[in-house]
């Protein structure tokens, strides 16, 4: 039985469908979801030549962006009757799936629940797969739940 699932929200709509799913879940089992947010500052800090203030406005926008993310899977989750636990983290010098793999080991997480975009061959080393990160180094189960583009490849 699950009692903590953790859940990376991004606001994509490969996100939702892994809180849908984990909802669903959360429901079932009577589970707290912990629904994690990871604001990469590396995306702006590395190899941008903007000025420090222009900087400053680009990690502010990330951060109430994220805010944004959260309160609304938050919201949704409540409006489920699922017990909700938040955080927005900020990351600068790990990989997004080490956060979340980070948070998973601090909430003691049963469950990751993901979703994918099921990305396969050149793509997949192009954009790198946060998933498959997760999915490597977690100490617990990790959910895939896939996008309906990648479940009709």
């Amino acid at each position: 039985m699950f009692k903590q699932i953790l859940v990376p929200v991004d606001g994509s709509r490969t996100s939702g469908l892994g809180l849908d799913k984990a909802i669903r879940l959360a429901k079932d089992q009577g589970a707290t979801l912990c629904l994690v947010h990871v604001v990469d500052e590396s995306v702006i800090t590395q190899g941008f030549e903007g000025g420090a203030a222009v900087i400053d406005q680009l990690l502010a926008s990330l951060r109430a962006a994220g805010r944004q993310i959260i309160a609304r899977a938050e919201a949704k989750a409540r409006r489920q009757g699922v017990r909700v636990k938040t955080a927005l983290v900020e990351n600068v010098l790990r990989s997004v799936a080490d956060v979340i793999v980070g948070q998973a080991k601090k909430w003691r997480a049963d469950l990751i629940v993901i979703g994918t975009h099921g990305r396969r061959g050149v793509s997949r080393l192009v954009m790198g797969s946060d998933a498959e990160g997760v999915v490597r180094t977690a100490p617990v189960p990790v959910l895939l739940v896939r996008s309906s583009a990648a479940r009709q490849r």
